[in-house]
């Protein structure tokens, strides 16, 4: 995910942050899950020891703090509707408890962002999330994620896709 940011892609130091971030926030989610510890004890200790000032140290890019925060408390306090949307993405035989932990946490972190961060267009958080499965993947994983927030924005923000049935 980092590379694009070598590669001078047109990252600013805010999205860079901001990228940062959101892969923080996916190993966060995926350690709550993983362990069963409260978010409320990783996000701090993610934010006081594992996050420190530079995240990506080869990069050295600090994670937008604020952002981490609220992806992590934000899908974990959801009460289960970013699942029904997750598995409502999902085809028919799958279900989303049948998907690795590391996918089941980008899938819910990039809905969230779907859902709650209209001011972000669609295909970036799509694009954000993404380059958060290459940094874990190397086969099709990246495009299963491409195509399920593609599905969930389409029905939750059908406006930036052309959609102007919403306009009636």
């Amino acid at each position: 995910m980092m590379a694009a940011v070598e590669r001078g892609q047109g990252n600013s130091r805010g999205s860079a942050k901001k990228s940062a971030a959101r892969l923080a926030a996916v190993q966060a989610l995926y350690q709550i899950e993983q362990s069963s510890a409260s978010p409320d004890l990783v996000l701090e200790e993610f934010l006081h020891f594992r996050l420190g000032e530079s995240f990506d140290t080869a990069n050295d890019i600090a994670p937008h703090k604020a952002l981490f925060s609220e992806i992590v408390l934000g899908v974990t306090e959801s009460g289960g509707q970013i699942d029904k949307m997750a598995n409502a993405a999902l085809s028919k035989k799958w279900v989303l408890n049948r998907l690795e932990i590391i996918l089941r946490a980008i899938l819910r972190a990039g809905i969230y962002e779907l859902e709650t961060r209209l001011d972000t267009p669609s295909r970036v958080i799509i694009t954000e999330y993404v380059d958060v499965a290459h940094a874990f993947y190397d086969g099709q994983e990246p495009g299963m994620i491409n195509g399920m927030l593609d599905r969930v924005a389409r029905s939750i923000r059908p406006k930036e896709f052309g959609d102007r049935s919403c306009d009636r």
